[in-house]
């Protein structure tokens, strides 16, 4: 999770200078959404892989796809090419996502995952604070190129760490658990596609070619969520589906906003990459600080009323975001706004993940470890996708103002407060039985 504290911070950090130099703002909102679809992929198969194999080949070829979409990031000469290496880098990041959470299944008894996971939120506060100085310095003294070619550096030591622990708790059931996702994954990535290139309508297209667009994407869409989710989990069944649902409600709501900050403080207050990517660094602070609470909390405890609270958290952080745009306001208010969200995110995020493995058979462990990343790229690229096109449309009318990112940041808010009022599904409709440990 180190590696990704690094290399999510360091992204967001550098993104605005990149987006400019290739000319390409009304594409900002794709270098995070191709990673978001691609990752689809990549967790259906490591989460097939893990539960028949366990965790360590599906670690290792994460590894080694997501450092290569670094290098090739680092070497782009347009936005289409950035767009396509950040595809690559999240087919490899979405592999080792799931393998981490099966990992902590197979590593850590029942009683011990909440503390587990308060400690994978641990490990982002040293690289989310170092990672945004490092790319903001690297970006204005050398090259933004270096701030993605780092990131195979990065994983030399975790690599080098996790050899032993991956031999240790390697090996699977021998069993696919809900066998057959490749396809519906790739079907649900193309979906997507359509669906948030439908959202910006690019240039020239007629009206109803993307109106037709936007339908088959969100068909597809349809189709592959039936396939990956947990059945019922677009009617909010009781228990694990709405759940596993609840990731993405909040990733979307969460990432989407976080994604326009740095670009927001660049354009409308003249902050330089360096500290606009250091206002993101709270966010590590702020996401411990909630992790660390929810791990006080006895594992056997159902967590529907934590992740209420926190998402209620989520929205009240989100919806104070627009006040460091305010000329009178310190932009630095922002930095407070932020870390309230995170804490909100610290609380949900890992009771989501406890709820859900306390949920899952032994057998469907990789399974629904896979589900919770899907829902969180799904909903989350949508998200993106749509916030994405406010902001699109607002380039191309002359620039975005001060207003489209105050419309982006509530509308986020307001799906934040939607899933305060979900989240109370998440207790099943009767205990689960006893796993074993």
């Amino acid at each position: 999770m180190t590696l990704f504290a690094f290399e999510g911070m360091a992204v967001a950090t550098v993104m605005p200078v990149v987006a400019i130099e290739f000319d390409g703002l009304g594409l900002y909102a794709w270098a995070f959404n191709a990673y978001v679809a691609c990752s689809l992929v990549g967790m259906v198969i490591s989460g097939t892989w893990c539960d028949r194999d366990g965790p360590r080949r599906a670690m290792w070829a994460g590894l080694v796809v997501f450092a290569g979409g670094a290098v090739v990031a680092g070497v782009a000469w347009s936005m289409p090419v950035l767009i396509a290496a950040r595809g690559l880098q999240g087919l490899g990041g979405g592999a080792l996502i799931v393998a981490t959470y099966v990992l902590i299944a197979r590593a850590f008894p029942e009683d011990l995952r909440p503390k587990a996971f308060s400690l994978l939120a641990a490990s982002w506060v040293v690289p989310a604070i170092v990672g945004p100085l490092i790319a903001g310095w690297l970006t204005e003294s050398l090259s933004w190129r270096y701030a993605f070619w780092l990131v195979p550096l990065v994983l030399l030591l975790p690599a080098v760490l996790l050899r032993r622990i991956l031999r240790e708790h390697d090996g699977g059931t021998g069993e696919r658990g809900r066998s057959g996702r490749a396809l519906p994954a790739l079907v649900t990535a193309v979906g997507l596609t359509l669906a948030m290139a439908a959202f910006v309508r690019p240039a020239g297209l007629p009206l109803w070619a993307d109106v037709a667009g936007l339908a088959i994407g969100l068909g597809m869409l349809v189709f592959g969520v039936r396939r990956l989710l947990p059945q019922g989990s677009l009617r909010l069944r009781r228990g694990l589906p709405t759940t596993v649902l609840m990731r993405g409600i909040l990733a979307g709501a969460f990432f989407g906003a976080e994604a326009f900050i740095p670009l927001a403080l660049v354009e409308q207050r003249g902050y330089t990459v360096t500290l606009a990517g250091l206002v993101l660094s709270v966010s590590a602070l702020g996401w411990w600080v909630g992790s660390y609470s929810q791990s006080r909390i006895p594992e056997s405890t159902d967590r529907a009323a934590t992740v209420r609270l926190g998402a209620l958290i989520v929205a009240g952080g989100i919806a104070s975001l627009p006040l460091c745009l305010v000329p009178s306001i310190p932009a630095a208010v922002c930095a407070v706004s932020y870390f309230v969200a995170s804490v909100g995110m610290g609380l949900c995020f890992p009771s989501i993940a406890v709820q859900t493995l306390r949920l899952s058979p032994d057998a469907e462990q990789g399974a629904n470890s896979a589900s919770l990343q899907i829902s969180d790229a799904i909903l989350s690229s949508l998200a993106l996708g749509v916030l994405g096109a406010i902001h699109a449309a607002a380039v191309a009318s002359g620039g975005a103002t001060v207003t489209t990112y105050d419309v982006m940041w509530w509308l986020s808010a307001v799906v934040a407060l939607v899933g305060s009022l979900v989240a109370v599904r998440m207790r099943p409709a009767r205990a689960p039985a006893p796993q074993a440990a």
